[in-house]
């Protein structure tokens, strides 16, 4: 495991690097969830790109840090991450939350970024009445109380099978995030609204989302494409908000279709 004191936080992380000349691809991962939701993608990735993962502050082994957050705050610390590793140049992939952060650095240090794969995510997402619910109840009940709606937006019935036991290591994920990191990051989508910037992205963006998500709908991701200039928008068959887990073959040859299609992000 590898870790970094950034902007005050130590940050868990994962870097594979070390093949010469080739693409980085650093990942941000969802609300609730840590970068083990790309091991399958990574999987497919890893032979032939340098990647980089990390839990951002608030989840999986990452420090809380002081709350609540700004989207900018998550930005920040990737950037960091990225100083830190001395990659001066990568294709950012973010899913939900994590497509803002990427957003965010790209306004932010628009230097940094060869590339930006906007996963199930929109330009603004949810409303101050749905994020100040959400917050109130994860801090009065905890994450558990809420999980079940949650899952059925981020999951197909078929893995929501109770069978399933990948299903049932998901739901620990979720539930067994820090509530107060959580909470933050809810009150950081909620602030969060890059519409007025997306039309100023002036680098190749690839717009993904799975045909049955129920957090960041497929006409509300293809919304954020048209923002963009010369954005790409595809739908993922048989996968919801977290196409990574349900569908990583698919996912993952987007994302070689469109890395390989862009100069060396290094």
């Amino acid at each position: 495991m590898d870790f970094a004191v950034l902007n005050g936080v130590a940050i868990h992380y994962r870097a594979e690097l070390g093949k010469k000349g080739a693409p980085v691809i650093a990942f941000s991962n969802s609300l609730g969830t840590d970068f083990r939701i790309w091991s399958e993608v990574a999987a497919r990735l890893s032979a032939d790109f340098n990647l980089v993962f990390y839990d951002k502050r608030g989840h999986g082994l990452s420090d809380t840090g002081n709350t609540p957050y700004s989207i900018e705050d998550h930005a920040k610390d990737l950037a960091a991450l990225l100083g830190h590793l001395k990659i001066t140049q990568a294709v950012i992939c973010g899913l939900s939350v994590g497509g803002l952060i990427a957003q965010s650095l790209y306004k932010l240090r628009p230097d940094l970024i060869g590339g930006l794969i906007l996963c199930d995510t929109a330009a603004k997402i949810g409303n101050d009445e749905l994020w100040n619910a959400r917050i109130k109840a994860v801090t009065e009940n905890g994450i558990a109380s809420i999980a079940g709606p949650i899952l059925e937006r981020w999951f197909t019935p078929a893995f929501r099978n109770p069978g399933n036991a990948a299903f049932a290591i998901y739901r620990n994920m979720l539930v067994r995030s820090p509530a107060e990191g959580y909470a933050a990051t809810c009150a950081a989508l909620r602030d969060g609204d890059f519409t007025p910037d997306a039309a100023r992205i002036r680098v190749p963006v690839l717009c993904v989302v799975g045909e049955a998500d129920g957090s960041t709908p497929p006409p509300l991701v293809e919304a954020t494409a048209r923002l963009i200039k010369g954005a790409r928008f595809e739908v993922i068959p048989g996968a919801a908000h977290l196409p990574c887990i349900e569908q990583p073959k698919a996912l993952a040859k987007l994302i070689r279709e469109f890395v390989n299609g862009l100069g060396g992000a290094q």
